[in-house]
């Protein structure tokens, strides 16, 4: 099977407790060290097996395959792409059970990462999942004050609509506002709004 390393601890020694997202789960299996075993790391795609084990609750990662990106050698992308991926396992440690949405958008994700500005690509995934989850606010009242919000609008931790005055934070345009909760799409975004964003982004999923 396949998976997105989002967490990784370091145990006795070199062993390590692995957390990954798969199509159907949120795996969390112990893997041994040994001289063999190939470098893993948070945000790497793997193939894997894991084996249950009488003796613990937590079963065994083994039989693992890393499976590269095109950009995994820019260390600038890849240190975006564990910060992103990192996010999930926050978001997700609960659960065990998962549909395939979650596995599908960091995949989508990872195609476009190489191409595209990283930044935008994580902003619009993260639309996406906002919309999954029924958390997508497009209300015209601001989050921490509940008065109408007009022409200027900020965003506080899970892109929730503020006044600028409320949140202490720049305005967004409102047409980029509009273009990436309806499409999807940065496209109307500066370079600085898209900063922004990604830092928010960066508060947690």
């Amino acid at each position: 099977m396949q998976g997105f390393i989002v967490n990784l601890n370091k145990v006795k020694e070199e062993d390590l407790i692995v957390t990954i997202v798969s199509r159907s789960s949120l795996d969390t299996l112990y893997r041994f060290y040994g001289a063999r075993h190939g470098v893993i790391n948070i945000g790497f795609k793997i193939d894997y097996e894991k084996e249950s084990s009488g003796k613990s609750t937590i079963g065994r990662l083994k039989d693992v395959i890393h499976i590269g990106y095109k950009w995994i050698n820019d260390y600038k992308l890849l240190r975006l792409w564990q910060d992103f991926s990192a996010l999930f396992y926050k978001h997700l440690k609960e659960l065990e059970e998962l549909d395939s949405f979650y596995f599908d958008l960091l995949e989508e994700a990872s195609l476009r990462w190489g191409k595209q500005n990283p930044k935008r690509v994580a902003i619009e995934s993260y639309v996406k999942l906002l919309e999954h989850e029924g958390r997508l606010h497009k209300e015209t009242f601001c989050f921490l004050c509940s008065q109408k919000l007009e022409n200027e609008i900020s965003f506080i931790r899970a892109y929730l609509p503020t006044h600028p005055r409320c949140a202490r934070d720049i305005a967004f345009n409102k047409k980029g506002i509009e273009e990436l909760f309806t499409n999807r799409s940065t496209l109307f975004f500066s370079d600085k709004e898209v900063e922004r964003l990604w830092q928010i982004l960066l508060e947690g999923l």
